[in-house]
C-alpha cells in the first residue's frame, strides 16, 4: 500500500520525485490527472476537474487482482478510472501495451478521445514533455520515452496485452456473440499470467459469457481459498453504495409492496436504505424506465442475483416450466440409445439458428441436448450432430427452409442445402400456421407431456423461460406479439415440434420422401 497521503501535494523536486514513485498517488491524489465530467450549468455540458477516484472506484482498486469481473449499477465511473489506470501505467513503465476493448466503434472513439486522449493531453505540462508522443492515431497513443503504448478499439488482439479493461462485455455477448468469442479466444488469452483483465458490465439478461463468468466467480468467491492468478475475482458494486443515489422523498409514491421489497434487500444485502435512497430508485424507475423493474434489475441491481433475474410479467411459458420443475420433469434425462433421436431447427436469415433434440419414449418426449450458434454455416450444425453418434429420426426444419436464397452462382434452398451434405438423412418441412400465438398455444399444450435434461437443455431451457411479448413503452402495456430478441430462435425452433410433430410412419434414417405435406397456408 502506498505509504504517501494522497492529498500531499509535493513543494520540492525531491518530495515530486517521491510522489511520481507512487503509483497510489499518481492515480489518487488529483495532481496529474484531469477529467471531463456532466455539468448542465455551463454551455457545453461539461466541465474538466481534477480526478479523484470516488468510493466505488477506490474499493475496487484496493481489491484489484490478476483477473477481475465487475458486476455493477451505470454510472459508476469504472470506465474512467480504468483508463486512467491503464494511461498512467504505459506512461510510467516500458514495454507495456495496454488494451480496452469497447461493445460499440462510437464508443471507443468516445473513450479515447474523452478519456484517454483528454487525459495525456491534460498532464502537466512537464511531465508531458518528458513522456512525449512517438506516434499517435484515432485509437493509439504510443510513447517515445518507454515504447509502450495504450489503444482504445472493437478488439484489441495479437501479441501480448499487459493490462487489458473489456468494456460492458454483457452488451457483447448479447448483441455481438462473435465479438465475444473473439475476446474470449484472442484478446484474454494474450494476457500474461502476471497481467491484469478487467471485465466489467451492467447485466444483459440471463446467458452468454458475461453471464457464466460472473455466476462462477461469484460461486468461487464463496469459497475459503486463496484466488490463484488465473482465477477471477468477482467485485459487485450495487446502486445502494453510490452515496448519489438518494433524492428528496416529496411528491414520490411508495407503496406498501414497494416498501416490502426495499425490506427484503436490506435483509439480504445486511444494509439499511433511507427514505431518500428509496425515493430516487422508484423515480428513477419511473422516469427513466417506464415502471419496468426488469430494466431496474439490470442497470440499477440491489443485489447479484437480481442483476441477471427475468421478470417473469409477460413471459409465455412460466406456467408449465414452473410445473415441470415441480414435477421433476427438468433434471437428469439420459439418451436412449436404441431409439432414434428427432430435431426441431429455426433457421435464422442473419440471426441464429437453433436445433433441439428429441426421442420419444413411451409417451414422454424427452429433450437430451440443444444447440445454437450464430454466423455459422450449415456445415457447422450438420458436423455438431454427427458428433453425437445418435440414430437419426427425422429433421424438422420450419417452412421457410424451402425459400430459395442466393448462394454463389445458384438459387438453393436450406433444405436442399441440407439434404445435399446428408442424402441419407430424413428432412420434414413444417407447416406454416397463421399466428405465431397459436403456435405458442400449442407450445403450452404439449409442454405438460415433455422433459428435460438440465445440463444439456440449459441454454434452451432458459430462451423458452426468457420468451415473452412486446411491450409498448408509449402505452407500457403488453402487445399481443412476441418480442424478436436472443431467445426467439430457440422458442421458434421448440415451436416447431410443438406444430410439427407426429409419430413416424417410414424408417428411422430413410431416405426422404420428396412429396411435400400438405400446408396451413401458402408459405
Amino acid at each position: 500500500m502506498s505509504m504517501i497521503d494522497h492529498n500531499f501535494v509535493p513543494g520540492n523536486e525531491v518530495e515530486l520525485a517521491e510522489c511520481l514513485a507512487d503509483p497510489m498517488w499518481r492515480v489518487c491524489s488529483g495532481q496529474l490527472y484531469k477529467i471531463m465530467t456532466k455539468d448542465d450549468a455551463l454551455a457545453d455540458g461539461t466541465s474538466v476537474m481534477p480526478f479523484r477516484p470516488n468510493r466505488a472506484q477506490r474499493r475496487f482498486i484496493r481489491r484489484l487482482w490478476f483477473r477481475n469481473i465487475i458486476l455493477k449499477a451505470r454510472q459508476l465511473g469504472f470506465t474512467t478510472l480504468i483508463s486512467i489506470l491503464w494511461l498512467d501505467h504505459a506512461l510510467f513503465n516500458e514495454n507495456q501495451r495496454c488494451g480496452i476493448v469497447a461493445h460499440e466503434k462510437d464508443v471507443a472513439t468516445e473513450i479515447f478521445r474523452d478519456k484517454v486522449r483528454f487525459a495525456y493531453d491534460n498532464l502537466p505540462d512537464a511531465l508531458r514533455e518528458a513522456m512525449p508522443l512517438k506516434q499517435a492515431s484515432a485509437t493509439t497513443l504510443l510513447f517515445a520515452h518507454n515504447n509502450s503504448s495504450i489503444k482504445v478499439a472493437i478488439s484489441v488482439r495479437g501479441g501480448t496485452i499487459h493490462r487489458l479493461h473489456i468494456s460492458e462485455f454483457g452488451k457483447i455477448c448479447a448483441k455481438y456473440p462473435a465479438k465475444a468469442k473473439e475476446v474470449l479466444t484472442g484478446s484474454l488469452p494474450a494476457v500474461p499470467k502476471d497481467g491484469i483483465a478487467i471485465i466489467e458490465s451492467t447485466a444483459e439478461g440471463q446467458g452468454g459469457a458475461f453471464h457464466d463468468m460472473t455466476i462462477k466467480a461469484e460461486e468461487r468467491s464463496q469459497i475459503d481459498r486463496p484466488l490463484t492468478i488465473r482465477e477471477w475475482r468477482f467485485n459487485f458494486e450495487p446502486w445502494w453504495k453510490n452515496e448519489d443515489y438518494e433524492m428528496d422523498p416529496e411528491g414520490v409514491i411508495i407503496t406498501s409492496k414497494e416498501h416490502d421489497y426495499f425490506d427484503t434487500v436490506e435483509a439480504q444485502a445486511r444494509t439499511v436504505l433511507s427514505l431518500r435512497q428509496r425515493a430516487w430508485y422508484i423515480a428513477t424507475r419511473e422516469s427513466d424506465f417506464s415502471g419496468d423493474p426488469e430494466k431496474m434489475w439490470q442497470e440499477y441491481p440491489s443485489t447479484s442475483k437480481e442483476a441477471f433475474q427475468a421478470s417473469t410479467e409477460g413471459k409465455y411459458y412460466t406456467v408449465q416450466l414452473a410445473a415441470a420443475r415441480k414435477s421433476g420433469r427438468i433434471g437428469k434425462v439420459p439418451h436412449v440409445s436404441h431409439v432414434p433421436v428427432h430435431t426441431f431447427w429455426d433457421i435464422g436469415h442473419r440471426d441464429g439458428t437453433a436445433i433441439w433434440l428429441m426421442q420419444k419414449v413411451g409417451l414422454e418426449y424427452r429433450f437430451i441436448g440443444y444447440i445454437e450458434a450464430h454466423e455459422e454455416p450449415f456445415e457447422y450444425f450438420v458436423n455438431e450432430l454427427e458428433k453425437l453418434g445418435y440414430i437419426w429420426g427425422t429433421h424438422h426444419l420450419p417452412h421457410d427452409a424451402t425459400h430459395k436464397r442466393q448462394q454463389g452462382k445458384r438459387s438453393v434452398s436450406p433444405q436442399e442445402m441440407l439434404e445435399e451434405m446428408r442424402p441419407h438423412w430424413r428432412f420434414d418441412i413444417v407447416p406454416r400456421i397463421e399466428e405465431v400465438t397459436t403456435g405458442i398455444q400449442l407450445v403450452r399444450s404439449m409442454l405438460s407431456q415433455c422433459w428435460f435434461d438440465e445440463t444439456m437443455c440449459s441454454l434452451g431451457l432458459q430462451r423458452l423461460a426468457n420468451y415473452g411479448k412486446e411491450r409498448d413503452p408509449r402505452l407500457n402495456v403488453w402487445k399481443p406479439t412476441p418480442l424478436h430478441d436472443e431467445n426467439s430462435e430457440g422458442a421458434d425452433a421448440f415451436r416447431q415440434f410443438a406444430q410439427g410433430w407426429s409419430d413416424p410412419i417410414t424408417p428411422a434414417g430413410s431416405r426422404p420422401s420428396r412429396k411435400k405435406r400438405p400446408s396451413a397456408m401458402a408459405a
